[in-house]
């Protein structure tokens, strides 16, 4: 599993990255409330920090990622990107807390964000709170239904949190759908139908 988690975040913070790239040209930040946070305008200095601050958080520098985070937040915070990105720091730095606000702020911003769903219904499923994240994961693959993460990671909650084998089956059987060359999943999924008997 911590293979799992380690690349799910890499792909958040790539996901994240892209995002916040694909706003990036100079210009002012403005700090009013957009809708479409693709066509966001941010500075130069901006990017830049935020793919240091990506760096540093490969690099498991979580201290100084979080401090380079919170300055790009000082100048742009249209964006959920740094937000997601602020949320995973905190959370391998073991701080929980500023971890969920992070990952809230996020979607604020964007309730619809796959990323940032995601790792907020993770944190809450490592905090015991299953029905909230079940929740979380019901209402983002809705939104988001090509989001192969939010699927797999609901089909885990299913499977070993609330042990709901046909929950799990559901879930692991649309994620294969979308990835069918992982093996991983292949096998949970023959173990799930030979506890059920199938």
């Amino acid at each position: 599993m911590w293979n799992l988690s380690k690349r799910l975040s890499c792909r958040a913070v790539v996901f994240g990255l892209a995002m916040l790239l694909a706003a990036c040209a100079s210009g002012p930040a403005r700090q009013e409330k957009v809708t479409d946070y693709s066509n966001v305008r941010v500075s130069g200095g901006v990017s830049r920090d935020f793919e240091e601050a990506v760096q540093l958080l490969h690099a498991e520098q979580y201290a100084e990622a979080i401090a380079l985070l919170h300055d790009v937040l000082e100048r742009e915070q249209r964006l959920p990107a740094p937000y997601v990105n602020l949320g995973i720091a905190y959370y391998k730095s073991g701080d929980q807390k500023h971890a969920e606000e992070s990952f809230l702020q996020a979607l604020e911003i964007d309730p619809g964000h796959p990323v940032a769903n995601n790792e907020l219904a993770v944190l809450y499923r490592k905090q015991g709170r299953f029905e909230e994240a079940r929740k979380i994961y019901t209402d983002a693959i809705a939104t988001n239904p090509e989001y192969s993460p939010l699927i797999k990671n609901f089909g885990i909650l299913c499977d070993l949190y609330l042990q709901d084998p046909q929950c799990a089956l559901a879930q692991f059987n649309q994620y294969l759908a979308l990835n069918p060359e992982d093996k991983e999943v292949t096998i949970w999924v023959a173990d799930l139908k030979r506890r059920a008997g199938r």
